[in-house]
């Protein structure tokens, strides 16, 4: 088990590592999904201060979709958090999926968000 944890923070290391060599001034939308649930956030590194945020326990999320840990609900949480993100004014973001694969669940909420407006 904890050889498993040490590759997981080791992946996700190199990840942000990676993000924060070519981000830039653009903000992080940053993923993490658990069993039952997906969860999005936008973050202002440079601040440290989250500008939007999604996940499907919103009110909005969890009357629209069946369960939470589908790739429907994951399409619902990034839609609405590129709706957040633009209302606050943010267009351009670079992805974090953390130790995640860009598969599933990931790539479906990375998809909404790219047709709702966010450039990644």
């Amino acid at each position: 088990m904890t050889a498993n944890l040490a590759t997981t923070n080791r992946r996700k290391a190199r990840t942000r590592y990676k993000l924060r060599k070519t981000a830039g001034d653009r903000a992080r939308l940053t993923v993490h999904r658990s069993g039952r649930h997906i969860y999005a956030q936008v973050i202002n590194d440079v601040d440290g201060k989250t500008l939007a945020a999604a996940s499907t326990l919103d009110k909005d999320v969890r009357s629209a979709v069946k369960a939470g840990s589908n790739k429907d609900a994951a399409t619902a949480v990034g839609k609405l958090i590129a709706t957040r993100a633009v209302a606050a004014g943010v267009k351009a973001v670079v992805f974090d999926r953390g130790s995640y694969t860009f598969h599933g669940r990931v790539k479906a909420l990375a998809d909404a968000a790219r047709e709702a407006g966010l450039a990644f």
